[in-house]
């Protein structure tokens, strides 16, 4: 049993140790509108991104979307206090 519970401990260590970190939500909505905004606005042609957005760039643009619609729909910020 004690070596049971010594696997249990080393491979939560494990999980613990190489699992990456998470931003929360705002600083990774923070991180998609800086990266949406550097983004060329329309690839050159020729380029293997013509007419397609990085997969990247295409994440980030649904992650700000999907912020904008929560946002609308709130009547608190962020902190939970009421809007003005």
């Amino acid at each position: 049993m004690p070596v049971l519970r010594l696997a249990v401990a080393i491979i939560a260590a494990w999980l613990a140790v190489s699992l990456p970190a998470h931003a929360g939500e705002r600083d990774q909505l923070n991180a998609c509108q800086a990266l949406v905004d550097r983004a060329p606005q329309s690839p050159t042609p020729g380029t293997a991104s013509a007419g397609q957005d990085d997969p990247e760039i295409q994440r980030c643009r649904q992650i700000i979307k999907e912020w904008t619609l929560r946002d609308s729909r709130r009547s608190v910020d962020e902190h939970g206090r009421p809007l003005r």
